[in-house]
């Protein structure tokens, strides 16, 4: 669906602006122009209009919201409507960052359709860039991993499957694979066990660790919440808090999907990828509101809220990251409501206990054209978290600064001075847009990806 630029017969696309379609249109012949103004082409954003080209051949004119400025999206109307076949940008201008979306408005997940969907054929983009198809491709296969995680149901993608995925991946990368679980997972990862122990035991809880990459290298560590399915627990949620609730691995997701970036790109790192996967259930050994709980770390958590589960998780396999003494710590979660309603579906908040690497993601997330938004580790909320009893509490008892909280209650378990980002992100697109289908959703994932690329390898990334 990429391929190199050799001179090979294609369709081209013209694509142009409100702006400058009036000068374009000024310079064609008469036909081209009539049917432009027929069919009240204005050169909107996601226009299209197939025209006579001067020799009997087919062109395809299409508006995007700048004919300067290629993003990463504006082809991908185009290849979701266009007739399969080759197609090129007019005057041999590279698809750039366009290319991505020209690839993923043709991935589909139709393993649940009973007839699937009618496909037109593959619609092939030539590009003069060849040496950046390989990393297009790449993060288009990656952005297409965690959507296809994310909208697979969680009857199918319990802690096991989860596990699987790891496993396959591993073996692409030559990586070693831990998995602990049963009474070991008790023992050394009791948060983890404590919720995910409600689960049937065919979705019995564990924590999946890979590692990857020469050990002289910088050690990294990227974490992913892999909650399969989240009920609530014993604080259930209502039916409609729980209807998109199999993406609550969507962190899980956004961890395996990266390291599947950071190994193809063979950056010189070494790699640690932590996944704690469980199932927040409703049964009889359920723990409860009120549970005081041990960590790996020692800390003791008093339950506010069995449904703050996902930082209780994500804070033992922080602390199992922090004992292999990384030089740098990612994590990705669905955690928090709260971050929704401060920044809605589209920006991941993003929380930085480093000002330097903060600074180089929202370069790199700018870049790449994949937003975030930084968000306060704000010292006077974590006070918030007291326990009367415990050492703190999981979830404050105020409705107000739920994400910040949340992020400082994991901040505790990170090993000071090491650079740790954490990226709250929903994980989910609740309305199609070009390229981008409703349900799962990679959101941060390219700008983490980038930034880390520039800053271990210090080379120009796609």
């Amino acid at each position: 669906m990429l391929q190199p630029d050799r001179g090979q017969p294609a369709t081209p696309i013209h694509l142009v602006d409100k702006g400058s379609l009036p000068d374009w249109t000024k310079a064609k012949a008469g036909t081209r122009r009539a049917l432009i103004e027929a069919t009240r082409f204005e050169g909107s954003a996601g226009q299209m209009l197939l025209l006579p080209g001067t020799n009997g051949e087919i062109e395809v004119l299409a508006g995007v919201d700048s004919a300067a400025l290629l993003t990463p999206w504006c082809l991908a109307s185009l290849a979701e409507r266009l007739p399969g076949g080759t197609y090129r940008l007019a005057d041999d201008r590279p698809p750039a960052a366009a290319a991505l979306g020209w690839l993923l408005a043709q991935h589909r997940l139709d393993r649940y359709k009973s007839v699937p969907t009618p496909e037109p054929g593959a619609r092939v983009l030539l590009t003069g860039e060849a040496a950046r198809i390989d990393e297009t491709v790449r993060l288009a296969e990656a952005t297409a991993l965690v959507r296809d995680l994310v909208d697979t149901p969680a009857a199918d993608l319990g802690p096991a499957e989860l596990e699987s995925a790891v496993r396959d991946y591993a073996r692409n990368w030559a990586a070693d694979v831990t998995v602990t679980s049963g009474a070991a997972l008790d023992e050394g990862f009791p948060m983890v066990a404590a919720v995910g122990r409600a689960a049937e035991p065919d979705r019995a809880p564990r924590m999946i660790e890979a590692v990857w990459g020469n050990p002289a290298h910088p050690k990294i560590a990227v974490i992913g919440k892999g909650v399969c399915f989240d009920s609530g627990g014993l604080d259930i949620k209502p039916a409609s808090g729980m209807r998109l609730m199999k993406k609550d691995m969507g962190g899980a997701a956004h961890a395996l999907a990266l390291a599947d970036l950071i190994v193809r790109a063979r950056l010189p790192v070494h790699l640690h990828l932590l996944i704690p996967a469980v199932e927040n259930s409703i049964s009889g050994p359920a723990f409860r509101p009120g549970d005081i709980l041990r960590s790996r770390a020692g800390t003791r958590v008093e339950i506010d809220n069995t449904d703050a589960e996902g930082r209780l998780i994500l804070a033992d396999a922080l602390t199992r990251a922090a004992e292999e003494s990384p030089t740098l710590i990612v994590d990705f979660a669905t955690l928090t409501g709260a971050a929704r309603v401060a920044l809605g579906p589209d920006l991941p908040a993003l929380f930085v206990n480093d000002d330097v690497f903060a600074d180089e993601i929202a370069a790199a997330a700018r870049e790449v054209a994949d937003p975030l938004w930084r968000m306060p580790l704000w010292d006077g909320y974590d006070e918030m978290l007291k326990s009367d009893l415990a050492d703190v509490t999981n979830s404050a008892e105020t409705p107000f600064a739920g994400a910040v909280t949340a992020a400082l209650f994991l901040r505790r378990f990170v090993p000071a001075g090491v650079p740790w980002a954490h990226l709250d992100t929903f994980a989910w697109r609740p309305a199609a847009k070009p390229g981008r289908p409703k349900g799962g959703e990679a959101l941060g994932l390219r700008a983490i990806f980038s930034a880390l690329a520039r800053r271990y390898s210090r080379e120009p990334v796609a």
